[in-house]
């Protein structure tokens, strides 16, 4: 069977609800001319142009499309006719859809021809606020966030390659020099390349069922006989703050049944509680409360955006920085369940919040004298 492609093309008025498809024109036109040549002069086109379709068409389709008679003019093959009924049978059932395929994507296509409107493409750690800052941002600031979830390491990786104009990741408040999260992120993040942007500071810890019924409060818990626990994948900053956590406690891996587990998001881990596929899983409250789940804070982390310096003026960049400066946002933020704004759009220092950078102030070498002052 042959595949069928779609294709769409930029017009200045609006077709009719039709995809069209220049051999079924072409097919037409030899039907209602009744020769090569007067379709293609009625179409605009040279013989030899037309001639070169069919022949093009026949050899991709397998078929003959059109057939010479002596003294008879040309007509369509039977296959050229069951090609042009099965065309209208579809656009005749697909009209509706096409047509709000059609409007749908002029919905989409005028972002790029409004002069307000502003794209940026975003990379981050998965964050249920920035959903939400999707919806508001276009809502309120024709400010688009085209947004891809992965793990911090491989948002400012993404960054860093330049597949995105936007990264996000996560960290411990006070990040401790030669932890695991000044190795993992001090390599990704350069000072005088990279510009810092306050996001949020979030809350994460355990996903337990309604209730507790395991009465779950600290990671030791974890390691009781009976308890399942569901992870975040490697390179998640979910994953980082875990085994840092566990590090701090001298907690051993595999000492948590269900380690190795993992789910891609908060989300999935709250539903593989909720299910009770697990007994808990580290995570973001705002998950836990969407769940159904109850929630024992365990740390603190800021949330932040980065950029690199070359783009940190462009007028979408800007534009994102209006919409987390906004007291509609922060108010916003702030009612969300494990939110407060910290710092939200402003360019920070890497030494002010990541404490593993100290760049040693340098400061002027005092004048001489000259010669002759005493």
């Amino acid at each position: 069977m042959h595949q069928v492609e779609l294709s769409y093309s930029f017009g200045v008025s609006r077709a009719s609800a039709a995809i069209r498809n220049p051999l079924m024109d072409l097919l037409q036109a030899i039907r209602a001319h009744g020769s090569i040549s007067a379709a293609a002069k009625g179409m605009g086109l040279s013989y030899r142009h037309v001639w070169g379709e069919l022949k093009k068409w026949e050899q991709t389709l397998g078929h003959t499309l059109v057939v010479w008679e002596k003294g008879h003019p040309a007509r369509l093959s039977e296959f050229g006719d069951k090609l042009l009924w099965a065309e209208r049978q579809a656009q005749a059932r697909l009209a509706p859809q096409i047509d709000a395929l059609q409007a749908e994507l002029e919905r989409t296509f005028a972002v790029a021809f409004d002069d307000a409107a502003h794209v940026v493409s975003f990379t981050a750690s998965h964050d249920d606020a920035l959903n939400r800052l999707r919806d508001h941002a276009v809502a309120t600031n024709k400010l688009h966030l085209d947004i891809r979830f992965t793990g911090s390491v491989d948002a400012i990786g993404a960054l860093n390659e330049g597949r995105c104009e936007m990264a996000g990741f996560h960290t411990t408040l006070a990040p401790a020099t030669g932890s695991l999260s000044e190795r993992t992120y001090k390599p990704l993040l350069q000072p005088g390349q990279h510009k810092l942007i306050g996001f949020a500071r979030r809350t994460q810890g355990l996903m337990v069922a309604r209730g507790n019924p395991g009465n779950l409060r600290t990671l030791q818990d974890l390691t009781r006989p009976g308890v399942r626990f569901v992870n975040r994948p490697k390179g998640t900053g979910t994953r980082l703050l875990l085994d840092e956590l566990l590090a701090d406690e001298g907690i051993a891996a595999g000492d948590i049944v269900g380690y190795e587990q993992t789910e891609p998001s908060h989300s999935a881990v709250a539903h593989a509680v909720a299910s009770g596929a697990a007994d808990a899983a580290l995570g973001i409250e705002l998950a836990a409360h969407a769940h159904g789940l109850d929630f024992v804070p365990l740390r603190q982390e800021n949330y932040f955006l980065v950029c690199l310096k070359s783009t940190l003026d462009l007028p979408a960049t800007q534009a994102l920085l209006a919409v987390l400066r906004s007291e509609a946002w922060q108010q916003q933020l702030a009612r969300m369940p494990g939110y407060e704004p910290s710092h939200t759009g402003e360019v920070l220092a890497m030494n002010r919040v990541l404490s593993w950078w100290d760049f040693p102030n340098k400061k002027a070498p005092r004048p001489q004298a000259l010669s002759g002052e005493g």
